[in-house]
């Protein structure tokens, strides 16, 4: 059972219905006899997660005469159902792809319509993510990039010099060791329990292709992550994982002075701090450390990862939602919806002056020049090609980060094993 959550102009009206319900693949042309056209929408854990009903209830009010509904499925499971779904001819009209690495499990069953036709504005950031064979299969609207969140509050309490966009990876170990030698009880960095926080930044910053099978490359950062915590500058990987550590606890409540994070956070840490759930102090962003002063600064482009969100079209959509649903995809992807979607602190693919502007607007997101900078100026290159060999090879590549970071195997070990593993198990 998925929640339907319909879009009108200036409400939003919640029902149950049956996974079957969708208007993705009916037999007639999908436009009523008053010519209203209603589209299905793939989303997940509506209450907590704006941007689908936003996004709908805008595209409703340019366009009155179609309404979008909302298929809200379980987050955990969403791309197993939305497959199923597609699968069994029943899925929505418009397909949310929530990670890059399934775009061409659905591109290959012939469930995404090509919308190569769909126009998108200069300089929107994750479109190439969703080709396939030099055709896209969907849209982004949503562009997150890994940065550095800071507390000002613990770094001016221990002395130690804020972060100024010309950090490598080396000046950040040094500055968690000052941090966790000048404070009374908080480390000096948070690094959460997921692969994307080691190799993510590694295969970017080394320009590496985690497809060709060569992980050597990995070796120095999981050095670095090692060090980090057999120093006790951050927690363990096995402390995070049998305490149950959030990275919104660890930094929200002042227990990490740094933390590398993706930009989705700063909304949910300005709701946080509204709330009380957070605690209250001044924090800032700071580009993602380098591997080398080559892309530092803030005259340079600091290189840093991420994968975009995008929307894709139900290849069994009704013949006379067509248009309607590409308009769609149209309006998500424009200058109106991303400031919008800034607006609520989500960061979208297109992320010009005026969408900056809006996503820094918010009461309590901080106001300083290098936040703005490391938000708007980065190389964000994608954590996860498109390629059907993705999701087998980082099943392999999470293993060995997990074997690494519990110190039950060597790095040198680990990555031969994965190295082996991806050779004879992927090709």
């Amino acid at each position: 059972m998925k929640r339907i959550i319909i879009a009108t102009a200036g409400t939003a009206v919640a029902a149950l219905a049956l996974a079957g319900c969708s208007g993705g693949g009916s037999a007639d042309d999908g436009v009523a006899e008053d010519g209203s056209i209603t589209l299905t929408m793939s989303g997940w854990s509506i209450d907590t997660t704006p941007e689908f009903q936003l996004l709908a209830d805008a595209f409703h009010e340019k366009n009155p005469d179609v309404t979008v509904e909302i298929v809200d499925y379980d987050p955990n499971e969403y791309n197993t159902l939305v497959t199923a779904d597609l699968a069994a001819g029943k899925g929505p009209d418009i397909i949310t792809q929530k990670e890059v690495k399934y775009v061409t499990t659905f591109q290959s069953g012939g469930q995404l319509l090509d919308v190569s036709d769909v126009a998108l504005p200069d300089g929107i950031g994750g479109a190439d993510s969703y080709e396939v064979d030099g055709a896209a299969y969907a849209t982004p609207y949503r562009q997150d990039s890994w940065v550095l969140y800071y507390n000002k509050d613990l770094f001016a309490q221990a002395g130690v010099e804020e972060p100024d966009g010309s950090w490598t990876w080396e000046d950040y170990r040094a500055a968690a060791a000052d941090l966790t030698d000048g404070l009374d009880g908080a480390k000096g960095a948070y690094q959460h329990s997921w692969q994307s926080v080691v190799q993510g930044f590694a295969n970017a910053q080394n320009g590496a292709d985690i497809l060709d099978g060569d992980y050597s490359h990995l070796k120095e950062a999981y050095e670095l992550s090692l060090g980090l915590q057999d120093d006790g500058l951050q927690e363990s990987f096995n402390t995070v994982g049998a305490n149950q550590l959030t990275y919104q606890g660890e930094f929200g409540t002042q227990k990490a002075a740094m933390m590398p994070m993706g930009t989705w956070y700063v909304a949910t840490l300005v709701a946080q701090q509204e709330s009380g759930e957070a605690d209250d102090f001044e924090w800032g962003i700071a580009p993602a450390p380098q591997l080398d002063e080559s892309t530092t600064g803030t005259d340079g482009t600091p290189v840093t990862f991420g994968d975009p969100t995008g929307f894709g079209i139900n290849a069994g959509i009704a013949e006379g939602k067509v248009d309607a649903a590409k308009e769609f995809l149209e309006f998500a992807a424009s200058e109106e919806a991303a400031t919008a979607l800034a607006e609520i602190g989500i960061t979208p693919a297109l992320l010009t002056d005026p969408v900056v502007e809006a996503y820094f607007s918010a009461e309590g997101a901080p106001e300083d020049e290098l936040s703005t900078f490391a938000v708007q100026t980065h190389e964000t290159l994608p954590e996860n090609p498109t390629s059907d060999k993705t999701a087998a090879v980082q099943n392999i590549l999470n293993d060995m980060h997990s074997a690494i970071l519990s110190e039950s195997t060597s790095v040198d070990d680990a990555i031969a094993d994965a190295e082996g593993r991806v050779a004879n198990e992927v090709g």
